[in-house]
């Protein structure tokens, strides 16, 4: 069998590459026997072949590597992995020096390792479709491009334009931008027309070759760290990157530029050797198995199907009223008019309701001056959003979301007010981000359509929306959410009711660890270096100025009230400690006032850490005392032991849930895969490994970092947690 089919049209040999045992085409022990075969035969051929093409069958050009491959591939099997990736490398070799023209007619989109195929080929034609993305997606997935992908974009368009261009960002570039880069060649209007400009430009250059191919003495554009022009420069790049990183544990970017660098420096197939060992180090490595499970399986799992019923109608909003236009509220308003929704913003008042328009205004204007969208457009979504202050403009409006005060009673009144005036059938969702959902739902007539609807400030940037099943939400309801969603263009997760849900609740923690350090004679300046180093994108102290010291001992406060203790909100009595002292007796309490950890000139903007920190909370004699790499775990411990509890108690029902919704919304460490992989990945052993390092922490610094019965026994068995599949909401 071979996923590679053979067509000679008049001496021109089209290969259309089509793996019958999957949706896409992917570098599995298929494609590599289908590869070889091909080679071996066009090799055999070669007097009576004028040309090749390599196309696809499938919707998409070629997707890459097979990730469950890449996922399974161990330490121990370094050798073996690496003799599998230097025989597929040598093949697109043999395949760019055939001494015959060889053309990649794009049809669909080419990522990873159809880009790599792509780039062995001499002459790149691709389709003008917006779905027909190039790039190299591989660093954020933990690996870098090990099929010649370093190797031959580096020589094609220099250092400095391959890494920042393609390399380092995973940046996917659409055909136009593709041509520009200088990693496309040309451009037909359909797919029709591939094969045909393909066999043109055979025609005109029978003897087509690659430029260092044919040029022994070809220079690398924009030079290499020999050119003293380039040399100058190259310090710059490390230093950067080391910037971008913050000391995170992320070995992907530092190895690319690594292979990049090296490579300009060598022959090609020098610097093909030197990109398989960087990739075979990043493919065994824990680092890259994380991210694979996150950003590919993960990240799949949350925006499937999530057992709908095939009978299921999907939803669609099409008139929405926003409760409040404060920050949150205006910001709603904005994401749902940029995806074609009539927006109603209502407030008290007409003129809160216009202020609150205000925020898409002004990201209009912005978008228009960086050329992102044009006036047309800009003044089609501003007229989606209608201000108001009278209820009876939510006529017909068939949902609803409500993102007031976090305050019962306002909420309570607002939907006493707006309820009369929806559609009888209307998606009824509260943007709250700790108060219960089943308790809020006693304000509606219909509790059985009402969910919570969480988004994340800026929510025009950030890509996930928790979604919350109160007691009597029903399952239509929740689908017509995951919907709607959808329809945003946001990410999902669906969690359980509880006091501060998932994200809110786990965060917590992170945010109480941090500044509990303050009471424990941490600088300020080494608890932010410890945070940021342990891959957290916010320091800790800068990220509780932004929520507020106010609103978290309101949020202490309100769980005490309501007897849950242990949940996150109450078990550290050093941040409760510090939090107190910095809103009672320095008042302190945030970014919002313009003071609290971080001092702010008149604008709100951060200026330094408070000049006062050191007396308020006297660091220790000795720094050196001090464990880096405790403070950085321990942010990370308790972020992944509160996950478990919450797993324990049924409020976050699926692994994927919990990894996607704590990298995508709460900013843990994309390099760990999400808080429940972290466990699974832990030291490169895995939960038994990571109950072993919670003892010690437990032991050291307080009972919250014992590990959860449930965890003991599931490192006691050998077991990890995953998902066979999302089950029905």
């Amino acid at each position: 069998m071979s996923m590679i089919n053979w067509d000679n049209q008049d001496g021109i040999i089209v290969l259309t590459m089509d793996d019958p045992n999957q949706g896409a085409n992917t570098m599995n022990a298929l494609y590599l026997e289908s590869i070889k075969q091909t080679v071996e035969r066009l090799e055999a051929e070669q007097e009576q072949i004028k040309g090749v093409i390599i196309t696809s069958a499938k919707k998409t050009f070629f997707a890459g590597g097979d990730l469950n491959d890449l996922k399974a591939v161990k330490k121990e099997d370094s050798e073996k992995f690496r003799a599998w990736l230097d025989e597929g490398k040598g093949y697109l070799r043999k395949l760019e020096t055939l001494g015959k023209p060889v053309v990649a007619a794009i049809n669909g989109a080419a990522l990873g390792g159809g880009l790599e195929i792509a780039l062995a080929t001499h002459h790149r034609v691709i389709v003008d479709d917006a779905k027909a993305v190039i790039g190299f997606p591989e660093v954020q997935l933990g690996l870098l491009p090990g099929a010649g992908g370093v190797t031959r974009s580096v020589r094609m368009i220099g250092i400095t334009q391959a890494l920042m261009g393609v390399l380092l960002e995973g940046k996917r570039l659409k055909p136009d931008k593709a041509v520009e880069t200088g990693l496309i060649d040309e451009v037909v209007p359909t797919q029709a027309d591939l094969i045909p400009a393909a066999k043109k430009w055979i025609e005109q250059n029978p003897e087509a070759q690659q430029p260092w191919d044919a040029d022994k003495k070809y220079k690398i554009p924009g030079g290499t760290p020999s050119t003293p022009s380039f040399a100058a420069n190259l310090p710059a790049f490390p230093a950067n990157l080391r910037k971008q990183l913050k000391g995170a544990n992320m070995p992907a970017p530092q190895r690319i530029m690594a292979a990049a660098v090296e490579g300009a420096q060598v022959s090609f197939d020098d610097a093909l050797e030197i990109e398989s060992r960087y990739f075979v180090e990043l493919a065994t490595g824990q680092v890259a198995k994380n991210m694979i499970q996150a950003f590919f399986f993960d990240l799949n799992e949350v925006n499937g199907e999530r057992g709908r019923p095939k009978d299921a109608e999907p939803y669609q909003a099409r008139k929405a009223v926003v409760l409040g236009a404060g920050m949150m509220g205006a910001a709603i308003a904005y994401v749902c008019a940029l995806s074609g929704i009539e927006v109603v913003l209502k407030d008290i008042s007409l003129e809160n309701a216009e202020r609150g328009k205000g925020y898409s205004e002004n990201l209009v204007k912005k978008g228009i001056e960086r050329g992102k969208t044009t006036e047309a457009k800009g003044q089609a979504l501003l007229d989606r959003i209608k201000p108001s202050a009278d209820p009876a403009d939510a006529a017909g409006a068939d949902l609803v979301i409500e993102a007031v005060f976090e305050d019962p009673k306002i909420k309570e009144t607002v939907w006493k007010e707006i309820e009369p005036h929806v559609a009888p059938d209307a998606l009824l969702g509260s943007n709250t981000s700790t108060l219960p959902i089943t308790e809020l739902a006693e304000n509606v007539t219909r509790p059985a359509d009402f969910i919570g609807v969480h988004f994340f400030s800026p929510v025009d940037k950030m890509p996930l929306v928790e979604l919350i099943k109160g007691d009597k939400t029903s399952e239509e309801a929740t689908y017509k959410a995951l919907d709607f969603v959808k329809q945003i263009k946001k990410t999902p997760i669906v969690v359980n009711d509880s006091r501060g849900f998932f994200t809110s609740r786990v965060i917590g923690t992170f945010i109480n660890e941090g500044i509990s350090f303050l009471s424990e004679g941490v600088p300020a300046a080494t608890v932010e270096q410890a945070s940021l180093q342990a891959g957290y994108p916010a320091a800790v102290l800068k990220l509780s100025d932004e929520l507020n010291l106010k609103l978290m001992r309101k949020i202490r406060v309100a769980a005490e009230q309501a007897g849950e203790t242990g949940s996150g909100f109450d078990d550290n009595p050093g941040a409760i400690k510090v939090i107190d002292e910095m809103l009672d007796k320095y008042e302190r309490p945030g970014k919002l006032e313009h003071k609290g950890f971080y001092e702010y000139d008149e604008k709100a903007k951060t200026l330094h850490l408070w000049s006062g920190l050191a007396e308020a909370f006297p660091p220790v004699s000795d720094p050196s005392a001090i464990s880096l790499k405790d403070l950085e775990e321990r942010m990370l411990f308790i972020e992944a032991l509160e996950s478990v509890k919450c797993r324990d108690e049924g409020v976050i029902p699926s692994v994927a849930d919990a990894n996607i919704g704590s990298i995508f919304g709460i900013g843990f460490p994309a390099w760990t895969g999400g808080v429940l992989q972290y466990i699974n990945g832990y030291d490169g052993v895995g939960p038994k490994a990571f109950v072993a390092r919670a003892r010690e922490l437990a032991a050291t610094y307080g009972k919250r970092f014992e590990p959860p019965a449930s965890l003991v026994e599931l490192a006691e068995r050998g077991g990890r947690f995953e998902d066979a599949e999302l089950a029905a909401v």
